[in-house]
């Protein structure tokens, strides 16, 4: 299945501006910190957990740790992703800070709560290559139909994509996209989004017609409707959304209200025939951290002891 009951999220306790991922991300705001940059971060993550589990979703809440000093630990989706057939992936990080997110202790914590990991696959080695995948931050993933989607940059590597899809047996549809200032996007996942049924795309960020041709054809193969946003609304994060499952199976649609409020009143109508929309206030986060409400969810499709 594309969507999952089951997420989990870090909270924070030292977040704040990241000059090391700043060098390389568009969507960071370097005038944002404030003195209580962790206070409101923390009351935005504390108010987007109670919205998603109101709206009956499966929420495993892991404690950060104040040392070391992980400032982007609240994006846990980066460095780690977690497979139905039990596998769990680490990724290469290319910020050195951010390399120190990766926990041991937390598939521990997912196997007390009675979810089956099999294998772990490390592709972490590559970090002494300087090469580097952030998981599905760098890719955004088709489960049903193994297709991963990625925008090349500084943080994800052709041929790390090809080593991840090889031993996932995953296709991979690989292009170039670029912000309004010609900048490389540093992310798939603030590009794009997939859902069971559907596409969220910035087309308009892919300026190599073969590449743009690529994309929508294979998005078409997969019987996905086509929704544009644009560069503009790319910016106010309308690409970083998540489809995820409530406990009585109702699609639903997370993203941050500035993308909710970006969105045209025809789009919210198309997206609203496949999922319910579920938006929370998220500014300091995005501001400071350069991603929204989908970078903040690590998906768990790892098997239940008792399926």
């Amino acid at each position: 299945m594309q969507t999952t009951n089951h997420i989990m999220m870090i909270r924070p306790v030292r977040f704040e501006f990241n000059v090391q991922t700043a060098v390389n991300n568009a969507f960071q705001d370097p005038n944002a910190q404030t003195a209580d940059t962790q206070q409101k971060a923390l009351i935005e993550f504390d108010n987007f957990v109670n919205l998603l589990k109101e709206n009956g979703l499966d929420v495993t809440v892991i404690e950060d740790t104040t040392e070391p000093h992980t400032p982007d630990s609240i994006f846990p989706n980066n460095w780690i992703s977690f497979h139905n057939d039990g596998t769990i992936v680490l990724y290469p990080m290319q910020a050195e800070n951010r390399r120190l997110e990766r926990r041991s202790d937390i598939p521990e914590l997912l196997k007390k709560k009675g979810f089956t990991a099999t294998k772990t696959l490390d592709f972490s080695h590559y970090e002494s290559e300087n090469k580097f995948l952030e998981g599905t931050g760098s890719m955004v993933l088709d489960r049903v139909d193994r297709v991963a989607y990625a925008c090349l940059s500084p943080r994800t590597e052709m041929s790390v994509l090809e080593d991840f899809c090889k031993q996932l047996n995953y296709d991979f549809v690989a292009f170039d996209a670029i912000d309004k200032s010609g900048k490389a996007i540093y992310h798939t996942n603030v590009m794009m989004c997939l859902g069971t049924d559907y596409a969220v795309i910035c087309l308009d960020s892919i300026p190599d017609p073969e590449e743009h041709e690529s994309v929508v054809n294979s998005l078409i193969a997969s019987g996905k409707e086509i929704i544009e946003i644009t560069l503009e609304q790319m910016n106010e994060f309308a690409g970083n959304m998540l489809e995820l499952k409530n406990n009585k199976g109702e699609s639903l649609l997370v993203m941050s209200e500035q993308a909710y409020k970006s969105l045209a009143a025809s789009q919210v109508e198309k997206l609203s025939k496949h999922s319910r929309l579920v938006y929370a206030p998220i500014y300091t986060i995005e501001a400071n951290g350069g991603g929204s409400a989908r970078c903040m969810i690590a998906e768990v499709h790892l098997p239940m002891e008792n399926q």
